[in-house]
C-alpha cells in the first residue's frame, strides 16, 4: 500500500477521534460528514452528500451537507432497492450513475452525482452518502476511508448511548438516596455511598414509620449501571410502600423477595440489612444475606447482628427471622456494604470485619458524620488510595444525649 495512502488513513483516524458528540445520532453523523468534506475533500474528492434515516418502512433523506442541495429533503427510498441490499452485504459501496442496478429517475430525485460513495452506519438506521468528484481515481482510498468513518461513527454512537444510559441510571440513584437524614428523638443518622463506577448498586435510606419509630436500611444489588439502579429503585419503592406497623419486618422482606424474584430485571440478587428503631431504644432487625451490622455499645462492647435469611431475589418463598435488641444512650449502629470489608490492600488482603470493628470501637466517641468519614478514610488508606472495585456504603445511627442530639 502506498505510503501516502497509509498516512492519509492515519490522519483521518486521528481527526475522527477529535469530533465532538452531537446531541442526537443524526447530528453526530452530520458533524462527521461536514468535517470530512472540510478537511479531506482534496484528498478524497468529496464534494457533498446526503444522510438517510430508516423511518418505518423506508429510508428518508433527512439531511444534506457540502455542495448537495437541501431542496430534495423528504425523498424516500425502499429498503429493498438493489443498491441498499448490496450495501447491507458490504457495509460500504462506491457506484457510478450508469450502474444497471440504479434507478435513474430515483437518483435524479435524490440529486446524486455521477459517482457517489455510501456507508451504512448505526446498525442500518442511517445511510451516509458522499458525492465524489468524477475525475478522481481513488476508489480504494474511498472504500477504506468509508470503513474507517463507519467504524468511528458506530463507536461514537455506542459511547453516546452508553453515556445516556449511565446518566439515566445516575439520575435514578440521585433521586433515591436521601439528601437529609433527619431521625426523630435523640437519634442522629449519617450515611454515604461511593459507587465503584458512575452508578452503583448500593442504596441506603431512612424511612419514618410514625411519631415513635423509624427504619434504616442498607442494600446492595449485584452489578452496576442501569440494571442495578433499576433494581435498587424497586427495593426503595417496595420498602417505602411495604414498611408499616401492621406488617412484621420478616413478612415485609418475604413480600419484597417475591416481587424481586418475579421481576424481569437481569439483576435479581439483592442483599439488605433493615432495622426498625423505636424511640425507646427497641430495635427489630433482619439481614437478607447482608454483612452483619455492628452494634457498638457505649462501653466498647460489640454485637454482630446477623439474624435473617437468604438474599432477596434468587429463590421464592424464603422465610426471614427478625432479631430483637435494645439501643441505649451512647450506643452506635454501623451498617455497611461488603465493598467496605472486602476492600483490598497490599497483597490482596481484605480490610475485613475485625479491622472495621477495631476502627469503630476506637472511634465510637465521634459524631455519626465524622465516623462515616473516618471509615471511608481508613478504607481508602488501606487500599492505597486506589479506585474501589466495588460500591462502598456506610450508614451510622447513634443514640446521643438530649444536649448532643439538639446540637446536631
Amino acid at each position: 500500500m502506498p505510503r501516502r495512502t497509509i498516512s492519509l488513513y492515519h490522519r483521518i483516524e486521528r481527526a475522527l477521534e477529535t469530533i465532538a458528540a452531537g446531541s442526537t445520532p443524526l447530528q453526530t453523523i452530520q458533524q462527521t460528514a461536514d468535517f470530512l468534506i472540510t478537511s479531506f475533500s482534496d484528498d478524497l474528492g468529496l464534494v457533498g452528500g446526503r444522510i438517510y434515516y430508516l423511518d418505518d418502512e423506508a429510508y428518508e433523506l433527512v439531511a444534506t451537507f457540502g455542495g448537495a442541495g437541501a431542496t430534495i429533503l423528504g425523498q424516500r427510498v425502499d429498503p429493498d432497492y438493489a443498491p441498499i441490499r448490496r450495501l447491507f452485504d458490504t457495509g460500504t459501496l462506491v457506484m457510478h450513475r450508469d450502474d444497471p442496478e440504479l434507478d435513474p429517475r430515483l437518483e435524479s430525485l435524490l440529486g446524486t452525482r455521477e459517482v457517489f460513495a455510501t456507508a451504512i452506519v448505526d446498525g442500518g438506521n442511517f445511510i451516509l452518502s458522499f458525492d465524489v468528484d468524477a475525475h478522481e481515481d481513488n476508489r480504494e482510498d474511498l472504500v477504506s476511508t468509508l470503513n474507517i468513518v463507519r467504524l468511528a461513527i458506530n463507536q461514537q454512537l455506542r459511547e453516546e448511548r452508553m453515556a445516556a444510559v449511565m446518566e439515566e441510571a445516575r439520575q435514578i440513584q440521585t433521586s433515591i438516596l436521601p439528601r437529609h437524614m433527619e431521625a426523630p428523638g435523640q437519634f442522629v443518622v449519617a450515611a454515604r455511598s461511593l459507587p465503584a463506577e458512575v452508578v452503583g448498586g448500593d442504596f441506603y435510606d431512612l424511612i419514618p414509620m410514625d411519631e415513635t419509630a423509624f427504619s434504616v436500611v442498607v442494600a446492595d444489588a449485584t452489578g452496576h449501571g442501569l440494571p442495578a439502579a433499576l433494581q435498587v429503585r424497586d427495593v426503595f419503592t417496595g420498602l417505602r410502600m411495604g414498611l408499616s406497623r401492621e406488617y412484621k419486618l420478616g413478612r415485609t422482606l418475604e413480600r419484597l423477595n417475591g416481587i424481586i424474584h418475579e421481576s424481569r430485571m437481569a439483576t435479581k440478587f439483592v442483599s439488605l440489612f433493615l432495622a426498625e428503631i423505636d424511640l425507646d431504644g427497641t430495635m427489630i432487625h433482619c439481614s437478607a444475606g447482608h454483612p452483619p451490622a455492628l452494634l457498638i455499645r457505649a462501653s466498647g462492647e460489640v454485637e454482630r447482628l446477623a439474624i435473617g435469611g437468604l438474599p432477596l431475589g434468587p429463590f421464592p418463598n424464603v422465610r426471614y427471622t427478625a432479631g430483637l435488641c435494645h439501643f441505649r444512650e451512647g450506643d452506635t449502629l454501623i451498617m455497611y456494604s461488603d465493598g467496605i470489608t472486602e476492600a483490598h490492600g497490599v497483597g490482596e488482603i481484605e480490610f475485613g470485619m475485625d479491622r472495621l470493628e477495631d476502627l469503630v470501637v476506637g472511634s465510637r466517641h465521634l459524631s455519626p458524620e465524622a465516623l462515616v468519614q473516618k471509615i471511608f478514610d481508613e478504607v481508602s488508606t488501606f487500599s492505597g488510595g486506589e479506585q474501589a472495585h466495588d460500591d462502598q456504603t456506610v450508614l451510622v445511627v447513634q443514640w446521643r444525649s438530649p444536649s448532643e442530639a439538639m446540637s446536631h
